[in-house]
């Protein structure tokens, strides 16, 4: 498998980010990033005026978040190529984005802000059943909830550090639904690059795109590698492949500020065949699960059905199962949350 390293939902100048598109994609190639997706707020005017392309070593495509006229139901839809207005519930652009071929993710679904200035998002359409997946995992979401007076000076400074783990509401709901079928997890920064005025005189950039570039990942493992040619039909290529590993949940999330990600594998073996996450498998006898880790000594959870199974400290595992389930991983480096698998979903 060839593993691409990649950030999504992010804000330009197009909607109420700060920075624009070639400043923001020349940020993720000074990082190394394989891939961005830039989400802006019911617009695809960055697609429309060609910015879709490569910037050096990095890919930049463009989708766009949608929501409704209560400003809630936020939906981070790639593959298509027109927006809708905010008048159109979120149901039926939900079902449009599919109907059109593209793919969506509800946005911090379970998002609980108690700040005036920044009020909270949530989903709250779940009558419906044609998205894609869901952001388990969303930076500024997270740092929002956990900013208070007493450490508001040192999350401004440091917006990474205040990260910890996904919303346990999110991975609940996201393990149930994945009994059901096939529910994709991916994780973003909702980059905006806000600046703020702290003290009268001292102006600070919070969630800078370099510096949350570093932080929540999407990994996408594809069969074959990505041509980095300029041309129209090579961009469309690359995206049919990062589009498909998505849609697939051929993915994994990652804090790669807590350690760098890459090289983590979860997969399955049944009778001399290999299963990748987002497959189904078919029996549930007799199968192994085995976990690669790019670093030594982390903590490895097996979950099924959302419960954690076994633990394993090291550098792999490998688990016997012979249960149906939706299964997953998490990976924890030195106490923190690292790693989120996609599921390997068997006999369901």
């Amino acid at each position: 498998m060839f593993e691409y390293v990649g950030a999504l939902h992010m804000h330009s100048t197009f909607s109420d980010g700060t920075g624009e598109v070639p400043d923001i994609a020349k940020f993720a190639n000074e990082i190394g990033l394989d891939f961005i997706i830039l989400t802006d707020h019911n617009t695809l005017r960055a697609l429309h005026e060609g910015y879709e392309k490569w910037y050096g070593n990095t890919l930049l495509l463009v989708g766009c978040e949608i929501n409704d006229k209560e400003n809630k139901n936020h939906y981070l839809a790639f593959g298509i190529n027109e927006a809708f207005s905010t008048r159109t519930p979120a149901k039926k652009y939900v079902a449009k984005v599919k109907e059109l071929g593209g793919i969506g993710f509800l946005a911090h679904p379970h998002e609980k802000r108690q700040h005036k200035e920044h009020p909270a998002y949530p989903w709250t359409e779940w009558d419906t059943e044609d998205f894609t997946g869901i952001e388990i995992w969303n930076h500024m979401s997270e740092w929002v909830e956990n900013l208070t007076e007493e450490n508001k000076y040192r999350s401004f400074l440091h917006p990474l550090r205040t990260i910890v783990a996904p919303p346990k509401e999110t991975l609940k709901l996201w393990d149930e639904l994945n009994i059901k079928r096939k529910v994709v997890g991916i994780g973003g920064i909702d980059a905006h690059a806000h600046k703020y005025n702290l003290v009268g005189f001292l102006e600070v950039e919070i969630f800078p795109y370099k510096v949350l570039f570093r932080s929540i990942r999407t990994h996408i493992l594809i069969d074959e590698p990505i041509k980095k040619g300029r041309s129209v039909k090579d961009v469309e290529a690359a995206k049919t492949k990062i589009y498909n590993a998505l849609r697939d949940g051929k993915c994994f999330v990652a804090n790669d500020y807590v350690a760098d990600s890459k090289g983590f594998r979860f997969y399955a073996e049944k009778d001399g065949k290999k299963y990748q996450m987002g497959d189904t498998i078919p029996d549930s006898k007799n199968i192994l699960l085995k976990v690669l880790i790019p670093l030594p000594d982390a903590k490895i959870k097996l979950l099924r059905n959302g419960q954690v199974i076994e633990t394993e400290q090291g550098i792999d595992a490998e688990f016997v199962i012979s249960k149906k389930g939706a299964y997953r991983v998490e990976v924890f480096k030195d106490d923190r949350a690292w790693i989120y698998s996609n599921h390997i979903r068997v006999n369901i």
